[in-house]
């Protein structure tokens, strides 16, 4: 469980970075916004499931334009998250999860690899913000798990 909660730390320092970057570059590159938006959106789906609820509701690849109400999102799920983890037993890391995914097809998943898709997901799509962020001549932010380790 360290070691999760470690990792969920980092997720929402890097999360919270990588808005910074975004602000700060002032862009207006829908698609930035767009992925920075499906990883809050994934994030969110990803606990709904968890927490035994349907996702149908959440759309993972709408149009964005409002990085506030992403942030928002973000914070929201930071907080619905540490909730989780801090309630969560080691012992529950194996439970199976059955839930369906956006297109309705079942799956059975446990706790701890949807956890970890969680914790790896939003770290690739980072990498595509940061690099589509150098290729505007904006500054990346620094996500790496060492830099958040450094502190």
């Amino acid at each position: 469980m360290k070691t999760i909660k470690c990792m969920m730390d980092h997720l929402i320092w890097a999360d919270g970075r990588i808005l910074d970057a975004l602000e700060e570059s002032e862009t207006k590159n829908k698609d930035l916004l767009k992925l920075v938006r499906h990883v809050a959106v994934a994030e969110r789906v990803w606990l709904s499931r968890l927490l035994g609820k349907g996702s149908a509701q959440y759309s993972l690849w709408e149009e964005a334009d409002d990085l506030i109400a992403i942030r928002t999102m973000f914070e929201e799920n930071a907080e619905h998250y540490r909730v989780y983890i801090e309630g969560l037993e080691e012992s529950e890391l194996d439970k199976m999860i059955e839930y369906a995914n956006q297109m309705g097809v079942p799956f059975r998943t446990s706790v701890r690899d949807i956890l970890l898709q969680v914790l790896l997901h939003g770290q690739y799509h980072r990498g595509q913000i940061n690099r589509a962020l150098r290729i505007d001549s904006a500054e990346p932010a620094q996500v790496d798990y060492i830099t958040f380790a450094r502190l």
